[in-house]
């Protein structure tokens, strides 16, 4: 007997632990920015039991009340009710914000291009704020350029929170995991979905049949291709029976633990670096959007199905140390042609990077729930696909 070739990703409703934390330190983030665009900030945000700690390091000339933006965050999310566990206005807030170092701050400020090699271009004036390797992914198997598990995923929690807040499905809770699994031909093409996961946090007066025949009319049956579901797709809806307790009273959450689910569902590499809180200096963040602008127009172009990009930084230095391209087979040019082409037509310099993308506006909480990729609702600068014909003519396509 063959063995299926089965691939699986994950994601979570922005009512769960770590994804509140997430929201709340982009939603610092933001209030600050529009205050004050060159703040530095790398904000964390821990939740538990009747408690949210924001901590971390911000420079910045802005005020802005944070114990009033958790708050407004958490009810935006659906923590202004009792039966969640978890009251906006009820909970203690502790604020440790300190400045940003100023060892880390001087190769941030000057690059080291600027400082040692006499330098004058002004894209050389930000040094990558850290050491450290991202990568960008893109894949032409679905509309949103990502593996068509993680895009599913993503569906199934935004709909488990569209129909808690239209009344369709009232005794739903905010907090909500979902995962899918599909199994892949020898191309590595999904052919169909072999497993459905949904967890879904509910009130007391639910039963679990009822819950669970709903889920199914409500969230998945509307969402998963019908073409891609048959006789032997297995359904796990609720599958420990009950959970009531659920949200921030039930696991503490933190920011930067569901970067997976920030990015391709674990179908392409991670550096590891975490994206909520951290302005755009953090190439954590601003490098990471930069590979995965250049990944989607190069697949969009047609010079591969799928890529994989990975650059390489020194702290205070603002060019990468290393480049790399992996097409996995699938490419139209060579994998160093497509690295001189990303040398040539796309800066990635921190300072260019943020002109470029433009990530210095407010716009970081929509992100910091159901992916930062493949957003099209948000028009987000990285997923344009503004550079294919300059792609496509620099190889005579």
């Amino acid at each position: 007997m063959t063995e299926k070739r089965l691939f699986t990703s994950e994601s979570v409703s922005e009512g769960h632990p770590d994804k509140v934390s997430d929201q709340i330190s982009d939603a610092i983030l933001d209030a600050v920015l529009a205050q004050d665009p060159q703040a530095r900030t790398a904000v964390e945000t821990s939740v538990t039991t009747g408690y949210v700690n924001i901590f971390g390091e911000m420079s910045t000339k802005a005020y802005v009340n944070i114990n009033d933006i958790v708050r407004q965050t958490l009810k935006r999310i659906g923590y202004d009710d009792k039966d969640a566990g978890f009251l906006a206005d009820d909970i203690h807030v502790g604020i440790t914000l300190d400045e940003q170092s100023p060892d880390i701050a001087q190769g941030v400020d000057s690059a080291i291009e600027q400082r040692e090699d006499g330098g004058v271009d002004p894209l050389d004036q930000i040094g990558a704020g850290d050491q450290g390797l991202m990568f960008g992914f893109a894949t032409n198997e679905t509309d949103e350029y990502l593996p068509l598990s993680v895009v599913l995923s993503h569906k199934l929690v935004k709909k488990q929170a569209e129909v808690r807040r239209n009344g369709e499905l009232s005794y739903l809770l905010p907090d909500a995991k979902a995962q899918v699994t599909v199994e892949l031909d020898e191309n590595d093409k999904p052919t169909r979905i072999d497993a459905v996961v949904l967890s879904t946090q509910h009130r007391d007066s639910v039963t679990l049949d009822q819950l669970r025949a709903d889920v199914r009319k409500f969230i998945l049956d509307p969402v998963l291709p019908a073409d891609m579901v048959d006789d032997d797709t297995r359904y796990y809806i609720n599958p420990t029976g009950r959970f009531v307790i659920g949200g921030p009273k039930g696991d503490a959450g933190m920011t930067g633990r569901k970067i997976i689910v920030d990015t391709y569902g674990g179908y392409a590499r991670h550096g590891g670096g975490a994206f909520s809180g951290k302005d755009a200096t953090k190439v954590d963040r601003s490098a990471a959007y930069a590979t995965r602008h250049i990944a989607k127009n190069i697949v969009a172009a047609g010079l591969a199905e799928k890529v994989e990009i990975q650059v390489a930084y020194a702290i205070g230095v603002a060019k990468p140390v290393s480049v790399n391209v992996n097409t996995f087979g699938t490419g139209k040019v060579s994998d160093d042609e497509l690295v001189a082409a990303i040398r040539d037509l796309f800066e990635l310099r921190p300072a260019g990077i943020i002109e470029d993308l433009d990530l210095r506006k407010p716009r970081y909480e929509a992100t910091a729930a159901y992916g930062h990729f493949g957003r099209p609702e948000l028009d987000l600068p990285w997923e344009r696909l503004d550079k294919v014909d300059a792609l496509k003519a620099y190889f005579n396509k």
